[in-house]
């Protein structure tokens, strides 16, 4: 979420709105199993590609907040590892009134995110655009690029141009994950040193892909269902 400028302490939640825009999705949206450690709090984005006969292809992104220890959320095993700039931005109060929402998220910002964790993917024509495969590298690749950053590429600028450090040939077409408490045939990327990220085709269309940082993986469990 981005915020630019002072907002009226009666601004509405954007996430409302996003909402409402994930009911464009013509097939039911995917996230992780209901568990304690996972908070899912509407952070969700829409993507989509249009062409002369509507949409072409919806891409939504669920991010979840990790409570490493949910049975006492004040424990500080559940604080982010922040560096001093953000920590400032996070205890600096303005001098004017803000929406709730905004600091329920600014608050919600001292803990972990798992951002756009999960993504349902439609596409309405086939492609190899579009197989398990391509579309697992292609979310391991967006979270290695934005999140990884100094890790792979120490040094680098933002707007440095990387080549992808995962390709469809180096994912495990063998793997097996469940889907609505069924286990179904899937595909994986278990060797990256940062991330993990498993997927599987679904059965009403469209791909459902995860990709989770490995140091909190053992506060995860990894399960797909459809998102009430």
């Amino acid at each position: 979420m981005r915020v630019a400028g002072i907002l009226p302490e009666d601004a509405p939640d954007p996430r409302a709105e996003w909402v409402e825009k994930l009911k464009l999705m013509p097939i039911p949206v995917m996230g992780l199993m209901p568990q304690p450690s996972l908070e899912d709090t509407d952070t969700v984005g829409l993507s989509y590609g249009l062409d002369d006969r509507g949409y072409s292809e919806m891409t939504a992104s669920i991010t979840y907040a990790l409570w490493r220890n949910p049975d006492d959320r004040s424990d500080p095993v559940n604080l982010a590892d922040l560096d001093e700039k953000t920590r400032r931005s996070i205890e600096e109060v303005p001098p004017w009134p803000r929406p709730p929402w905004l600091i329920e998220h600014v608050e919600r910002l001292r803990y972990p995110q798992l951002w756009e964790a999960v993504r349902t993917i439609w596409h309405r024509d086939p492609s190899e655009r579009f197989t398990v495969r391509y579309l697992l590298a292609d979310h391991v690749n967006h979270i290695l690029m934005n999140l990884f950053r100094q890790e792979l590429w120490p040094g680098s600028n933002p707007w440095d141009q990387h080549a992808p450090t995962v390709t469809g040939r180096m994912v495990n077409g063998q793997a097996r994950t469940v889907v609505n408490g069924v286990e179904v045939p899937g595909a994986e990327v278990d060797t990256d040193p940062f991330v993990y990220g498993i997927g599987a085709q679904l059965t009403g269309g469209g791909v459902v892909t995860a990709v989770l940082p490995r140091a909190e993986l053992s506060h995860i469990q990894i399960q797909f269902t459809t998102r009430t």
